[in-house]
């Protein structure tokens, strides 16, 4: 039976293995050499700033922790600094760890080529060590001294607010513990005291010292708690500095909350003061419109007043036709009875004519027999609405200047709203003066109606008419006799009579009676004056019936002597002619 023999490796010698390490050790310090002069390329070009760093160590935090970070770049670059100045002798440098202890002597160049010299006569080879001997040779480390303060009794006395100031552990000897420090497991002296509380400046064996943190190190070593504390009065006062913090804090909290509350406020304002301009625009616009559609309608109107006058016309002629058609004798029958018929339907009114048409082309051969202030009123109607259709600026002129408005559409419109007022108001102000008994509060409560068109209708009035309402006002506003009153009353009476007869060309006996009593009763009644007998104008005043006499007349004053006065010390006073009246008997 055929068997195969096991394959078996053979170990291997150890020259290939050693000289396998060796050249292992010399690729790697080779390489780490390498990667110096990258670092620097990429320090002093500044290419970090293409991945967005800021500065060199915070690149090398970020892409290099896991070589050491920053502090082990700042060794390597140490090392090529040292490495550089000792020119040839650089290169029997090998690593950083060899030119760690020479460090210190990079400011000296001359004494740091001494101590390279010195090491390679030792040791052709030199190590870490050798090189650190060499470098103490030259320039020896000097220990710190430790004073040693004379022993003097302690005083006990109650300490109050003392900062703890840092400790020197006990024990010299530490070793470093953290995994992350590249002294991870070499043991070192604390000879000198530590900066801070979390601290401590350790010298390791090969002469170099260290700041390393108090959490890299093995805890034994370092007996004190690395939490800092704070005396009474400084954690009260920490305490009294948050507090100020937070009320700082909620203050600026509610300024910002009342800021954002008025800015609110502000926009909401702005909001609703916009919304106001939008609708007061929009007002303006509904205004305009109504102001065009009444004017449309003004047209319509005219329109429609046409259409009628147009069917009246039609049957006018009609009528005319039939009756040219109809007998002689048929005709005058039905004109006789047509006549009694207008006369028991339209009875005779004292009114004067008011045209509803005007005839432009009578009118242009004449002037008007009556009523000529209608025609010019209903003239500048028509030209206000002919500008309106045509969009004529002349005629727009001409009808403000006619009508007395603004030369504006919406003037005249409203102009002419309030002239189709004016035969109404001349109607019923004619009516209250036909009135039997008629008063100045009777016409007042009818005339403030129209006191917008006053100057209009006024026009409108007769002579007799305005002068029968300025005896009315005079009536009731100034004090008169009693014959005065009654004199009135008669031309208020007589004016009805008049009112009632039909109207002729020439005045008649009768108004021309009445026009002088309407004179004569305008006139000035007698104003108080020395030797009136005058009494108390005031119902109200307990003498109000009490007789005196104007002794003496001063104007706008008078004084009176009072009959009641005659057996008493104070005889005479003096009043306001507005004050007293006539006297006319206690029964009054």
């Amino acid at each position: 039976m055929l068997t195969l023999d096991r394959e078996t490796t053979s170990a291997p010698s150890y020259s290939i293995l050693n000289s396998s390490i060796k050249e292992t050790f010399t690729a790697i310090d080779r390489f780490e050499w390498q990667a110096v002069d990258e670092i620097l390329q990429m320090r002093e070009q500044q290419l970090y700033r293409e991945a967005s760093y800021k500065t060199f160590e915070q690149y090398c935090q970020a892409e290099l922790s896991a070589w050491g970070g920053y502090r082990r770049i700042n060794q390597l670059l140490g090392a090529k600094k040292v490495k550089d100045t000792a020119d040839e002798l650089g290169e029997h440098i090998k690593n950083e760890r060899q030119a760690r202890s020479l460090l210190r002597l990079v400011k000296e160049p001359e004494k740091l080529k001494a101590a390279v010299a010195i090491a390679l006569e030792e040791n052709p080879s030199p190590s870490e060590s050798d090189f650190a001997a060499a470098a103490n040779k030259v320039v020896p480390r000097v220990p710190c001294e430790k004073t040693t303060e004379p022993m003097v009794p302690k005083i006990e006395e109650p300490v109050v607010g003392e900062i703890e100031e840092p400790i020197v552990p006990k024990t010299n000897a530490v070793t470093v513990t953290s995994p992350s420090h590249h002294r991870h497991g070499e043991s070192g002296t604390i000879e000198a005291d530590p900066p801070n509380y979390w601290q401590q400046i350790v010298t390791f064996a090969d002469g170099s010292r260290e700041l390393i943190n108090n959490a890299d190190l093995d805890a034994s070593s370092v007996p004190y708690s690395t939490e800092r504390t704070y005396p009474a009065e400084y954690a009260e006062a920490i305490a009294q500095l948050k507090q100020q913090h937070q009320q700082e804090l909620e203050r600026l909290e509610q300024e910002l909350r009342i800021g954002l509350q008025t800015e609110a406020t502000q926009a909401a304002q702005q909001q609703v003061t916009e919304q106001l301009t939008a609708l007061q625009n929009l007002f303006g616009q509904q205004k305009e419109e109504n102001i065009q559609l009444q004017q449309r309608l003004f047209e319509l109107e005219g329109l429609r007043q046409l259409e009628l006058e147009n069917q009246r016309l039609q049957r006018r002629i009609q009528q005319l036709e039939r009756a040219v058609e109809e007998p002689p004798a048929n005709r005058r029958d039905k004109k006789g009875e047509r006549f009694k018929e207008q006369e028991n339907t339209f009875p005779p009114s004292p009114l004067p004519f008011t045209p509803e048409f005007i005839d432009l082309r009578s009118l242009a051969l004449e002037p008007p027999l009556e009523n000529a202030q209608e025609c010019l009123r209903l003239m500048g109607i028509a030209l206000g609405n002919l500008a309106s259709a045509m969009n004529n600026t002349q005629a727009l002129q001409a009808a403000a200047l006619i009508l007395g408005s603004e030369p504006t559409p919406s003037a005249i419109a409203y102009r002419m709203e309030q002239l189709q007022f004016v035969p109404q108001a001349v109607s019923e102000i004619r009516q209250v003066l036909r009135t039997p008994g008629c008063r100045w509060i009777d016409f007042w409560s009818v005339a403030q109606q129209y006191e917008v068109i006053k100057s209009d209708y006024w026009a409108e009035l007769s002579t007799e008419e305005t002068q029968l309402i300025a005896a009315l006002e005079e009536a009731a506003t100034e004090p008169h006799t009693d014959e005065l009153v009654t004199q009135k009353a008669q031309v208020i009476t007589n004016f009805e009579e008049v009112s009632t007869e039909p109207p002729t060309d020439e005045p008649t006996t009768h108004q021309t009676e009445v026009t002088t009593l309407i004179e004569e009763a305008s006139t000035e009644p007698p104003s108080i004056g020395f030797g009136s007998i005058v009494a108390y104008a005031d119902p109200y005043y307990t003498l109000y019936n009490a007789r005196g006499e104007v002794v003496e007349d001063l104007g706008e004053e008078v004084i009176v002597a009072w009959d009641h006065w005659k057996d008493q010390g104070k005889k005479t006073s003096r009043y306001f002619k507005n004050e007293l009246r006539f006297w006319q008997g206690k029964n009054n």
